[in-house]
């Protein structure tokens, strides 16, 4: 009774008011100025260092607002860590790739450590990433990733999504778990060898889990980075998304079991029979053992559901906001591909406006508005700052992304950013796949699926505001950025 009492009383403070009241009792702990030649920032506080001075719901628009005063390379402090942060086009090229193995690794912060144990693909290091990085690769273009195959896949997966959205009837509906389902799919098809209905309650609930635990930990989890020994022992959010990833892990555990009793060397599957493929060899490196088979595909089912699938939904919240953009996307694809077969990729090049449509989509919406964090492994040298070794590197995509240098109306939601006479016209300074050695491995993957689901969906559907409600582009932030849950109604055209 009493630690649920304490759990209603800590989730019902604020991070900031926690923060002040820990302040108070921990003012004489050990303060860490600002290294020698490092980059400026606003002051940081004893212990909580520069927790304060942003707003961690809108954490790269504080950003944003602090490069305009400090300049395009600043820093700032939580509790022990330091961060260095760059900005601009120029800076974000310099650390992810000029500079790039400098800025290879991931660093160590508490909760991260806790939930993804330093394994897997995302957040392991050295020699061991780099094998584990190359075999998934090499994988997955084994299973189909740039083939005819995979395309046909998520083909067919469009046609169990837009035959899920028209049970609909054109009734209002929130689409979230129906994209997440439908993309995550894909992902499953390859790790997992099959793919899940819509109407599985128990994946239902994992997607749950996983979108829980997405949001939770990049918007609840700064706590647990200040003060990782005493969090452990109290209730709160924390706690919640270390349950949801043991429960996802739980998941994976037991389909990597199932796939160890039938597995046949000679004839792999999927994902995971190639890495107890791999894990058998008698030369095989050390980092295939069964902990990083469980974080790999683990890293793939998180990775390859929610970025796509985030993306997806906010194309169709945009969809319903700018009917005269959805009605331009739909002429383009009436008159390449009509109503009479499935898009295909081979139709993209004859659909520049389509294509600009979807790239516009993932630059407003800056899903990953601050890169995934690198950590620098040497004493670094970036635009005159001294950047010591285990610093942790923030690219601030949104720098880019929103750069009214770079785009005629950043903060506007307009195709014609990608669009030159007529024709889809590249942008450098379009970086939503992050670049250099850490680059998105999904990247030909999320590429392929946006653009066969998205064009799918606005083949067969004309989406709508329900009835007197009115759709918001504002977000919420977590591990990404996602839109607010809204319902919208898809028309059968």
């Amino acid at each position: 009774m009493l630690l649920q009492l304490l759990s209603v009383l800590w989730e019902a403070l604020s991070l900031q008011v926690i923060l002040v009241f820990l302040a108070t009792f921990l003012l004489l702990s050990g303060y860490k100025s600002r290294p020698k030649d490092f980059p400026p920032g606003p002051i940081a506080l004893p212990l909580l260092g520069n927790a304060l001075s942003l707003d961690l719901k809108k954490t790269h628009l504080s950003v944003q607002k602090l490069s305009e005063k400090y300049g395009n390379v600043i820093s700032l402090q939580f509790g022990n860590l330091w961060f260095v942060i760059v900005n601009g086009l120029h800076l974000v090229k310099e650390v992810l790739v000029h500079q790039g193995e400098n800025f290879v690794d991931r660093p160590s912060v508490p909760l991260d450590d806790e939930v993804f144990k330093k394994l897997g693909l995302l957040f392991s290091n050295g020699p061991g990433w780099k094998q584990q990085r190359r075999f998934a690769l090499s994988t997955l273009r084994n299973f189909g990733l740039g083939k005819r195959s995979l395309e046909e896949r998520i083909q067919e997966e469009s046609r169990y999504l837009t035959d899920a959205i028209e049970a609909e009837n054109g009734q209002p509906f929130n689409p979230h778990f129906q994209i997440n389902n439908a993309v995550s799919n894909i992902i499953c098809s390859i790790t997992f060898g099959n793919r899940f209905e819509y109407h599985d309650s128990r994946f239902q609930k994992l997607l749950k889990l996983l979108d829980e635990a997405t949001y939770l930990q990049g918007s609840r989890g700064q706590l647990y980075d200040l003060f990782p020994t005493l969090m452990k022992h109290l209730p709160g959010s924390h706690q919640t998304i270390l349950k949801n990833w043991e429960q996802l892990r739980s998941f994976v555990k037991e389909i990597i079991e199932e796939h160890k009793k039938d597995w046949n060397p000679s004839e792999s599957r999927d994902f995971i029979d190639a890495y107890l493929n791999e894990m058998a060899k008698g030369d095989a490196a050390p980092s295939f053992h069964e902990e990083n088979l469980l974080h790999s595909t683990q890293d793939l089912f998180f990775a390859g559901t929610e970025t796509t699938s985030t993306t997806l939904r906010w194309a169709l919240l945009y969809m319903a906001i700018y009917p005269e953009i959805q009605a331009k996307v739909q002429a383009e694809i009436d008159s390449v591909i009509g109503q009479s077969r499935q898009p295909a990729m081979d139709d993209r090049d004859s659909m520049p406006y389509t294509n600009a449509v979807i790239h516009e989509v993932q630059r407003i919406s800056n899903i990953v508005p601050l890169n995934v964090p690198r950590m620098t492994t040497k004493d670094t040298i970036v635009a005159g700052f001294r950047v010591p070794k285990g610093t942790i590197m923030l690219a601030n995509l949104t720098s880019l992304h929103f750069d009214k240098d770079e785009w005629e109306t950043p903060n506007v939601f307009n195709p014609g950013h990608f669009l030159e006479n007529g024709q889809f016209k590249k942008k450098e300074a379009f970086l939503p796949f992050s670049a250099g050695k850490r680059v998105c491995l999904g990247e030909q993957l999320a590429r392929t699926e946006l653009f066969l689901f998205f064009t799918a969906l606005i083949q067969k559907f004309t989406f709508q505001a329900p009835k007197n409600e009115t759709l918001s582009c504002e977000f919420r932030m977590g591990l990404t950025l996602s839109p607010l849950p809204y319902r919208i109604c898809a028309f059968s055209r």
